[in-house]
């Protein structure tokens, strides 16, 4: 309880600032919502085959994964509010809509003959009875969708969009249970406070139910549209994947190009998500740099000639193959790499590895049906992942999808007995387990440098000039320090980094 106090005391303006994005990007996506699926279940109530058609296809929407619809929508719509905005109102449609129609469609047909005998018109019994009388359905559809807004709007921190998934996100990375208890909790208490407000509102009279609920949600509006109107100095986004390492490396490049010049405004998007969704934003200009590794790259990335898999191939060349792919494949610029290397690993614990003498990745075979494997999602699919272990090592035993931040406290707590990593990965020591050697040598070399599109290289030289200094800088137990610093003894990314550059001379320390 002690730690829970002191985390929140110490990340209170933090959680006031994700609290106030979370509300905003809620409140926006149900005006929208609302907007589209009130005035379409009022066209349709009198049209039954179309009302159970939309009824069907906003139903579909709702099937579609957050994840998938958040990735298809990078390349369309870049990253931010935005894509999170279309995603929630995507999903929010179907209960705002089958709301007013179930509202409507209920009103005794009694009424709706006596006010056509009274000469209403459409627009008439609408406004004086039908809404009036559907008013508690239609409430009821838009606080289920508020509800299922704020806890689907945590994934908007996957595509920088801010809010609690923050929290959540830099928890799970971070095995830091106290900061996801702050954001699901956090998360939770808005929805049931937004939700108590408006089971309220179906008590006032209408108009002034309309004018409140009117009134809150277009504020955020309101400061949404401002802040895109307003005229902002040109920035640039830097945005990694997820884990410690990738929030280290961004931070080192917003430090060294603040150096380079203090005017230029960079903005970090840490905890971005998988490869795909980087790549693809740096690919439709959504975001500037992002670090990356030449094994991804020529892995994943680009279509690399049959020499530049071959085994054995110096990391010189590896850097310079996976170079000349990006420029004539995507118009990308790959800076200098630095010093260590970054390789995937297969890790067991320690006492698995005395107990059935298993040095090496090949040695597993002995143990194949006893072990049970989490891997994220990236190193299954990968042909120098899991799919490389069957080819290459002829291993097929039981796995299991898993999110990167959770596979290493699940091969802790035994849920696991073999998972992947990195050969920098902090908890390697923390956890003591034993990196299995790849003596078939199914990875690659892994060396990290920033990504970024051909043409801003060519518009800013100086950002060019500022991150190069990080060229053959940095070993693998530099970095294994700094994974342990932040992961294990909670020291933020940016202390950790400032520390690092200034004690080996890359950036001025202040006078």
């Amino acid at each position: 309880m002690d730690t829970f106090i002191d985390t929140l005391i110490a990340k209170r303006q933090d959680l006031i600032a994700a609290i106030g994005q979370h509300i905003q990007l809620s409140l926006v996506s149900l005006l929208l919502a609302m907007v589209i699926a009130i005035p379409l279940a009022l066209a349709v109530v009198n049209h039954h085959r179309a009302a159970t058609v939309l009824t069907q296809v906003t139903g579909v929407f709702q099937t579609i994964p957050s994840l998938a619809l958040l990735g298809l929508l990078i390349p369309v719509v870049g990253i931010g509010t935005i894509p999170a905005v279309i995603a929630l109102v995507i999903y929010a449609i179907l209960p705002v809509f089958t709301g007013t129609l179930t509202g409507i469609t209920g009103i005794d047909c009694s009424l709706e003959e006596a006010a056509t005998a009274f000469g209403m018109t459409r627009i008439e019994k609408l406004y004086r009875f039908e809404i009036p009388l559907a008013l508690p359905s239609i409430i009821a559809g838009i606080r289920q969708a508020l509800v299922m807004i704020i806890g689907t709007g945590t994934l908007a921190a996957l595509i920088g969009a801010g809010g609690l998934g923050n929290f959540i996100l830099l928890g799970i990375d971070r095995n830091n249970n106290t900061l996801t208890l702050i954001g699901a909790l956090a998360a939770a208490v808005l929805a049931i406070v937004f939700s108590g407000f408006i089971y309220l509102l179906q008590k006032w009279p209408l108009r002034y139910a309309v004018a409140t609920l009117s009134l809150i949600i277009l504020y955020p509006l309101g400061a949404t549209l401002y802040q895109a109107a307003r005229p902002t100095p040109t920035t640039v986004t830097i945005a990694g994947k997820m884990g410690s390492e990738p929030d280290i490396l961004i931070n080192m490049y917003q430090d060294l190009i603040h150096q380079a010049d203090p005017q230029i405004k960079v903005v970090l998007k840490p905890n971005f998500g998988q490869t795909s969704f980087l790549f693809n934003a740096l690919n439709s200009k959504h975001i500037d740099i992002y670090p990356e590794f030449t094994g991804t790259v020529l892995e994943s990335l680009v279509k690399p000639l049959k020499s530049q898999r071959e085994v054995g191939v110096p990391a010189k060349q590896l850097y310079a193959f996976a170079q000349e792919d990006l420029a004539r494949q995507f118009h990308m610029t790959y800076l200098p790499p630095m010093a260590y290397n970054n390789t995937y690993a297969v890790v067991i614990k320690k006492a698995f590895a005395q107990t059935h003498h298993i040095a090496t990745i090949l040695d597993l075979q002995k143990v194949a049906p006893q072990l049970l494997g989490g891997f994220d999602l990236e190193f299954l699919d990968r042909t120098d992942g899991y799919r490389g272990l069957q080819t290459k090592y002829g291993l097929n035993f039981k796995t299991q999808s898993m999110d990167p931040g959770l596979r290493y406290e699940a091969i802790n707590n035994g849920k696991i007995n073999v998972t992947d990593g990195y050969s920098t990965d902090s908890q390697i020591r923390q956890f003591h387990l034993v990196v299995l050697a790849d003596n078939r040598q199914l990875f690659p070399l892994y060396q990290g440098e920033p990504l970024m599109n051909a043409a801003f290289a060519k518009k800013h030289p100086e950002i060019v000039k500022a991150l190069n200094v990080l060229a053959d800088k940095i070993s693998e137990e530099d970095m294994q320090e700094m994974n342990y610093e932040v992961n294990v003894k909670k020291t933020p990314a940016a202390t950790v980094v400032k520390h690092f550059l200034t004690t080996h001379g890359l950036l001025r320390g202040d006078k």
